[in-house]
């Protein structure tokens, strides 16, 4: 047989192998085209704020921007030096002074600068105040007429250390560690050290919400699971219900319930349990973050229970019991581990919610119950830190990897299920 005789062809003559390939092309296509919404969908409104909050983290472009012509001349000066820069390098910051201050720009800098040094902003106000009437030499004797500070290396240091424009120093003020003027990595002040803090009791409040929210949780989805469906389904739409009401107004509602005048503390009073003078503070403190936040997250463990415990056939707690175990046993030894999947399903959502909520702490936490996200949330809208904000989130981000990573290599990604 010939060559051209063992050539499979199509209908139409077109090879058979070229013809597959075409078809395959077409599919793969096609298949791209279905998935392309969703891609560009987790592209704009996951990736790219999380690509933006990480570069945010290490951007230091304002102190370049408003000294563009001082920078370049600062560069070549040496810190170790015991002199201050030379007169070009004040006449060139005069005039970034001049030009920041007829842009109402120059603020910029201060603020900037008083996130590392506290109370520099005022030297860059006054300087851009009085700097307007300087147009000749020389500047320098000038500038450190206006403020002494600009005749003291340590001032010079610090716009030399945070000129780049790029900086790690956000992300070691989320770890309370600090860039001194000299470049050195340092650890905050004692009475600075907060952030650490706030990590750990965000991790630790919202270790005890999941567990709490399980506990409680457990019960309601194993009865649910059990009941005939119409008193399921009614069982249901209780535990949905929370949802159907706003979480400002079920926040309040425990303010009302939790507060020393409250419902609860009225309670315990009449019945005898505590005196007037003996009331709870069960609000404005961690005590209250966690009652709160766990009726708010429960049904976020219920449901998944819920839904793992429905596809659980009762014949494998008979069968136990019919081999001996007691109903204890049976439940422990059988029915637990088929539940698993539902447990760290609903264990996962609930740690996540957690550790991001702010509203709730905000409200009821007081000082004692407010998470990492409360301080995130001040930066963003109070003190317009973003770069600090950004690089707290990153750090949020990061431990929820490690923990994702790490409950994936105890129990494993695949055991987790949602029915």
């Amino acid at each position: 047989m010939s060559t051209e005789q063992a050539i499979l062809t199509t209908a139409d003559g077109t090879p058979l192998k070229i013809s597959l390939q075409r078809a395959m092309r077409r599919s793969r296509l096609k298949a791209l085209g279905l998935v392309a919404p969703l891609f560009v969908f987790i592209l704009v409104s996951f990736l790219l704020p999380i690509g933006d909050m990480l570069l945010r983290g290490v951007e230091n472009h304002i102190v370049a921007e408003e000294l563009p012509r001082t920078i370049p001349l600062l560069s070549e000066w040496q810190p170790d030096s015991a002199t201050i820069p030379s007169e070009a390098v004040f006449k060139a910051l005069v005039l970034d002074f001049q030009q920041g201050a007829k842009n109402k720009t120059i603020n910029r800098l201060g603020s900037r600068l008083n996130y590392e040094v506290a109370g520099i902003s005022s030297l860059f106000r006054k300087t851009a105040r009085k700097s307007r009437t300087l147009t000749s030499d020389p500047y320098q004797e000038a500038m450190i007429k206006i403020d002494k500070q600009w005749g003291s290396i340590e001032t010079w240091k610090l716009l030399k250390t945070f000129s780049s424009r790029y900086t790690p120093g956000y992300y070691l003020a989320g770890a309370d560690l600090k860039l001194n003027i000299d470049g050195e990595i340092q650890r905050q002040p004692e009475e600075l050290r907060v952030y650490m803090k706030l990590f750990w009791r965000t991790l630790r409040l919202s270790a005890i919400i999941t567990l709490l929210t399980l506990v409680l949780g457990y019960p309601i989805a194993y009865l649910m699971a059990s009941l005939p469906t119409r008193t399921s389904n009614l069982l249901m739409i209780m535990v949905l219900l929370p949802f159907w009401t706003s979480l400002l107004v079920r926040t309040t509602a425990w303010i009302a319930l939790l507060q020393q005048e409250g419902i609860i503390n009225d309670f315990l009073v009449v019945i005898g349990l505590l005196n007037d003078g003996g009331r709870l503070p069960l609000i404005h403190n961690a005590t209250g973050t966690i009652v709160a936040m766990t009726h708010i997250l429960l049904p976020f463990m219920v449901l998944p229970l819920f839904s793992v415990m429905k596809t659980i056939s009762p014949t494998y707690v008979r069968a136990a019991k019919s081999l001996g175990a007691t109903p204890f046993q049976a439940l422990i030894k059988v029915y637990m581990p088929n539940t698993i999947p539902g447990m760290g399903a609903g264990g996962i959502l609930v740690f996540i919610l957690a550790i991001g909520y702010y509203i709730t702490p905000e409200l009821v936490g007081g000082i004692s119950g407010t998470f990492i996200s409360n301080r995130i949330a001040y930066h963003i809208s109070s003190s317009l830190n973003w770069g600090l904000a950004a690089a707290l989130g990153a750090f949020l981000l990061l431990i929820v990897l490690a923990l994702y990573a790490l409950y994936d290599k105890l129990v494993g990604i695949d055991n987790m299920k949602l029915g």
